[in-house]
């Protein structure tokens, strides 16, 4: 029976493979997963805490890395979970509107993530290049104007794709060969005609990585090209030092996506495209806090405060 949109296709539901090929890994899989997830949880979560508790952390760059551990923090909470479920128990289903769920709530936070990201680098821009009125160019209110950006684009495009996914109808196999519902394992299970829907989301993908790509590069150059004018050895190491963990995360957050759409077609390419999928997802948010913690002074001079603190009771 051909499950058409509307009422129909919400009272379906599809099968998320995940690495259910795997069998004997199931439990080892579910751990490593499971301590992924907690240290993310406790990462982001923490870092959130740290930069609020501690006044010195209270300037723009620091606004913007607590709301990109807020992105990461949902974007691992919307996808994991899931899949650490999927890992210890024998049915796999998602519901038609659980699955549409996860595919727009997790679309909205990669994308603010991708321009939380720019974000940063024009904040980076402006200390380097533009030290005396650095205060004056980055006040609250632009800041706020800078992080509410990513948000809005992230809804706006995801609520696109959406629309455009619940227009399809389903029919044959419900199989999703992945353990999240993104687009594209989605369209690949549709017996309607995708080719708007995909059109779509190659163009606002296409837009989102090349348009944040180049304005981070545009930014670094200048970055660069200041640090260099420095005559002073300190201030070019303060400088590198201040863009280092921004730039780590930048290399680890569009290395991976690039990876993903370079990956050649052939009888691999599926378990290829789920082991990004997966560092993309769950590890990358993971590792940003750790990223800007383990270089940060400041970060580790209160997180051994609060150790010292909670020590004493």
């Amino acid at each position: 029976m051909v499950l058409t949109k509307g009422n129909q296709s919400a009272g379906t539901t599809f099968i998320l493979l995940g690495f259910s090929e795997f069998l004997d890994l199931q439990k080892p899989l579910f751990m490593v997963f499971l301590i992924i997830y907690t240290v993310t949880v406790v990462g982001n979560l923490g870092m959130i805490m740290i930069i609020r508790i501690n006044p010195k952390l209270h300037t723009p760059m620091y606004f913007f890395l607590s709301h990109l551990s807020f992105v990461d923090f949902c974007y691992s909470t919307i996808v994991t979970p899931k899949l650490l479920e999927n890992l210890v128990v024998e049915d796999k289903a998602i519901s038609f509107t659980g699955c549409i769920m996860q595919f727009f709530l997790a679309c909205v936070f990669a994308i603010a993530e991708t321009f939380m990201l720019v974000v940063m680098a024009y904040d980076r821009f402006v200390a380097v290049c533009n030290p005396l009125f650095y205060t004056v160019i980055m006040s609250p209110k632009f800041c706020a104007s800078l992080v509410a950006g990513p948000y809005t684009w992230g809804i706006a495009a995801s609520l696109t794709l959406t629309y455009f996914l619940l227009t399809l109808s389903f029919c044959g196999s419900r199989i999703i060969n992945n353990f999240v519902c993104e687009h594209s394992v989605i369209v690949s299970i549709s017996c309607s005609d995708p080719y708007i829907s995909q059109l779509l989301c190659f163009a606002i993908a296409v837009f989102n990585e090349a348009s944040s790509l180049v304005i981070i590069l545009t930014t670094y150059i200048f970055i660069f090209h200041t640090v260099i004018k420095m005559s002073s050895d300190g201030g070019r190491q303060k400088a590198f030092s201040t863009c280092a963990s921004h730039l780590t995360a930048i290399a680890i957050f569009h290395g991976t996506v690039l990876f993903l759409y370079c990956v050649p077609s052939s009888k691999n390419s599926g378990l290829i495209v789920k082991i990004g999928s997966e560092f993309y997802t769950v590890v990358i948010p993971m590792l940003n806090p750790l990223i800007y913690s383990l270089r940060n002074k400041d970060v580790k001079e209160t997180v051994r405060k609060l150790i010292t603190y909670s020590m004493q009771f």
